[in-house]
């Protein structure tokens, strides 16, 4: 027999059941049909499919089953995966009014305060205002040229430091994105060993990529759960928030502070940061837009670019024919006598095709960052809700065999026009994401990467590493985060020549 407890607990569970279908059946009757996906189950809907790891590979799955749109329903949040670049432009940046939001993520971007940066603001005045500030310092391939010279010589100092230690390849290219980039972004000028911005930036962008890949914390899916007290059962996510959120504010203090300290003194350097201060006093507001404006480039920047010129040395490591042919392409037009710089840059196709199946092979944002549909829409016959998450798999689109002959080879001619046969698709197109909420530092990124991987084939021979006379061959593998780097590799870096050598050695000063 039933007790009165446990019989109003039943009532309550079939009436929540209940409220569930009906709410359901209401939905079909209203609308369209969600697009296909996964079927779930009452009350929880799809939370039992929804991948942890690796994402974007279930994400492929769907898009062989499912189709270029798939959808699920995580506790009343509705997801739509797109694998189509189609789709994505006809959604992202066709309908750019509707797609542009973000979803809030309450302990990445609440708790530990990530909401700041510009990749998660909410479509509205202060991201335009961020992107404005972003727009006017390095939004065109003009005005990251002026910053050329800052590039070209943190870029040597990288090849003096791989030079000296080349076992410790991953700490030289961390350390010299985090020169550059502080460089023009508070005018700081990082220290060779141990600099306590570039080392509080590793933590905090690490964090960061664990704190906002998709599935990260219960309470993102269960938004009540981030009023739990600290000490409740299973509510240690809160300690860590608490942790995450301090590191964050001293990456982003402590280097604003340096500019406003020299300023004062009257002794700042010209850099994002300073620009943006001088003139008029500012509101508090406006120090808000530009000391988060400059962090999201000094924390953005120096993440993806490391993946990135990390990936570079795999492929290399990987592809030793790449390698000879970019070599020679630098030998025949730059010559043995100095080291490639930006004017080289259209005198060398090869190496340019090299940066971009550089961006395709390794996909630094393998979900993107996910966008928020801000009204009801009708796509292509589907209904999505407000709110929904849309996540683009960039993996799959730069990755689709339909699009890229053999895509999991590094093959850099797949861009050059060759015997009448087309260049495939320019992955910039895709990489940096889609619509208004487009990487506004692409320039940038571009051409970092391709000085990087130029001034590197000038003077060095990468292979795999031999230890006990056994060849290692590096395991192309991922890591898991909304950036993905390769996992640690090991391989060898020798100088080509004696000329190669004295290169390296020349010096590399402002």
């Amino acid at each position: 027999m039933l007790t009165l407890t446990n019989a109003t607990g039943l009532d309550l569970c079939l009436a929540c059941v209940g409220a569930y279908l009906l709410k359901q059946v209401f939905n079909k009757l209203k609308n369209p049909a969600y697009p296909p996906g996964p079927p779930g189950w009452p009350l929880i809907g799809n939370v039992l499919d929804m991948p942890h790891i690796k994402p974007w590979l279930t994400f492929t799955e769907w898009g062989k089953k499912y189709g270029h749109m798939s959808h699920i329903e995580v506790l009343g949040q509705h997801i739509v995966v797109l694998n189509s670049v189609e789709t994505a432009m006809d959604m992202l940046d066709s309908k750019s009014a509707i797609y542009s939001d973000r979803p809030i993520f309450p302990v990445g971007g609440k708790l530990i305060g990530w909401e700041n940066v510009m990749t998660l603001l909410p479509y509205g005045d202060r991201l335009r205002r961020q992107r404005k500030n972003f727009h006017s310092v390095i939004g065109t391939r003009a005005a990251v040229g002026k910053y050329s010279q800052v590039e070209e010589v943190e870029t040597h100092r990288f090849l003096k430091r791989v030079f000296t230690k080349p076992d410790q390849l991953q700490a030289h290219v961390r350390h010299t994105a985090g020169a550059i980039i502080l460089r023009i972004s508070h005018g700081y000028e990082v220290k060779e060993n141990n600099d306590p911005f570039v080392d509080i930036a590793d933590r905090a962008v690490e964090q960061w990529s664990r704190a906002t890949a998709p599935g990260a914390f219960m309470a993102d899916v269960v938004p009540f759960l981030v009023k739990v007290p600290e000490w409740f059962p299973g509510a240690g996510f809160k300690r860590v928030a608490r942790e995450w959120h301090d590191t964050l504010e001293e990456m982003v203090s402590g280097p604003y502070k340096f500019v406003v300290d020299q300023m004062a003194a009257g002794i700042a350097p010209e850099s994002f940061t300073s620009k943006l201060l001088r003139g008029s006093p500012l509101s508090k507001e406006d120090e808000h837009i530009v000391k988060w404006s400059a962090a999201t480039l000094y924390a953005g920047a120096s993440d993806t670019t490391v993946a990135t010129i990390n990936s570079f040395f795999l492929a290399m490591t990987l592809f030793p024919d790449v390698q000879k042919k970019a070599q020679a392409e630098i030998d025949a037009v730059v010559g043995p006598d100095r080291l490639p710089s930006f004017t080289d840059q259209g005198s060398l196709p090869y190496i340019e095709a090299v940066a971009k199946e550089t961006l395709r092979w390794h996909t630094v944002i393998p979900t993107g960052f996910p966008h928020c549909a801000s009204e009801d829409d009708i796509h292509d016959g589907y209904y999505i809700p407000k709110g929904s998450m849309v996540l683009p798999n960039i993996w799959f689109m730069l990755n689709d065999p339909e699009r890229y002959a053999n895509p999991s080879q590094f093959n850099p001619e797949r861009f050059l026009a060759n015997d009448g046969k087309k260049p495939e698709t320019e992955p910039r197109t895709i990489c940096f994401g889609f619509g208004r909420r487009i990487c506004p530092a692409i320039h940038f990124a571009e051409a970092s990467t391709w000085l990087s991987i130029a001034m590197s084939l000038a003077v060095f021979d990468i292979s795999k590493a031999v230890e006990n006379g056994i060849e290692i061959t590096p395991e192309v593998d991922p890591s898991l985060g909304t950036i993905s780097h390769p996992k640690p590799f090991k391989c060898s870096i020798k100088p080509r020549s004696s000329k190669a050598v004295a290169l390296i050695e020349q010096d590399a000063n402002y």
